[in-house]
């Protein structure tokens, strides 16, 4: 393997750091995700519930203390509780969007090498054809077909060893991506069950929320 990494040429080198690289996104993000806890046991519930009882006081307390993404994200909006539902909607969909930006990070890069590697390997093979047309035009008449089977063969491993590194990393991508978007998708049905149960207490009751506290329309 070794020396097909040495015959490849020296655009082997960025392709292995390339490879290198990925690997270890992928593992830190796997890790974080698997460490991750999206949000306390019943902590949503427990919050709707507060708040479908007007007790705002109780969830403040409940998500004031929590530090997991569901924990923050309903801190911001209980923060803000007020009528008009396009405030309320802005905060938390800003909130999520703070929470899916800081799980995604380092994926575009994971991305980037998913999609760079193939091409310095396919930049590989061009410079490795180019030498070996160099060496055939040299050779005038007294070409060999080894000599031409051999250095195109060589100059192809580079493409090769590209794509078996985008391959995987690409792969890693799409898996990483999905478990975003799963706890993406349970930030949203937090948002909405939290929008819902503030739009229902404000038009039954005529108040509005802010601060802990409560005010007649």
């Amino acid at each position: 393997m070794l020396d097909l990494l040495v015959k490849g040429g020296w655009l082997t080198i960025p392709i292995m750091l390339c490879s290198v690289a990925g690997l270890g996104i992928f593992l830190e993000r796997l890790l974080r995700y698997h460490r991750l806890q999206v949000e306390s046991d019943g902590l949503l519930d427990a919050v709707i519930r507060a708040v479908a009882a007007g007790d705002f006081g109780r969830a403040r307390a409940l998500t004031d203390t929590n530090s997991t993404p569901m924990g923050r994200l309903l801190a911001s909006g209980v923060s803000v509780c007020c009528k008009d539902r396009s405030i309320l909607e802005t905060v938390l969909n800003h909130a999520t969007e703070q929470e899916i930006n800081a799980l995604s990070r380092r994926l575009p890069a994971l991305a980037t090498i998913g999609t760079i590697t193939p091409l310095l390997g396919l930049l590989g093979t061009v410079v490795g054809m180019i030498k070996a047309f160099m060496v055939i035009e040299e050779a005038g008449c007294r070409v060999d077909a080894s000599l031409l089977a051999g250095g195109i063969w060589e100059a192809m491993l580079t493409t090769a060893f590209g794509l078996a590194v985008a391959l995987p990393v690409l792969i890693a991508h799409a898996y990483l991506l999905s478990k975003v978007s799963a706890i993406e998708s349970r930030l949203e049905f937090g948002s909405v069950q939290l929008m819902k149960t503030l739009s229902g207490y404000t038009r039954n009751t005529g108040e509005d929320v802010r601060d802990g506290k409560t005010r007649a329309s």
